[in-house]
């Protein structure tokens, strides 16, 4: 089993940047492909962006591509999520989650999930 955590979430002007990070213990991470997810008030948890266990293999969702990086460092056990050219629309609390099968952006796939950090883009 993996424990993930969530960090780097925080209020941010439309336009503005966020990074946010997850830490893994328990397992190595580079045993599980991570996916970032995302969840707002009233509404359904939605895929963010995935990536694979060598680093090589991402997806995205088609409202975050171009603006939204996912990254691992399978060396420091964690993952990233690069943030550029917020909106407001993006605010949401933010998940990431662990799968020990293949890449896939259904959240029901994911063994094992953090807590969540809120982003907040608002002026």
């Amino acid at each position: 089993q993996v424990h993930v955590v969530e960090s780097g979430g925080g209020l941010v002007q439309p336009g503005g940047s966020l990074t946010l990070s997850c830490a893994a213990s328990g397992r190595v991470l580079s045993n599980f492909v991570v996916g970032w997810f995302r969840q707002a008030p009233g509404k359904e948890r939605e895929f963010v962006a995935t990536i694979d266990r060598s680093g090589l293999g991402t997806a995205y969702a088609a409202n975050v591509k171009g603006r939204f990086t996912i990254s691992r460092d399978n060396t420091k056990n964690t993952a990233s999520l690069q943030m550029i050219s917020l909106r407001p629309e993006d605010t949401a609390v933010y998940y990431c989650a662990a799968d020990k099968g293949i890449l896939s952006t259904q959240a029901g796939t994911y063994d094992y999930w953090g807590q969540g950090t809120q982003v907040t883009v608002s002026s």
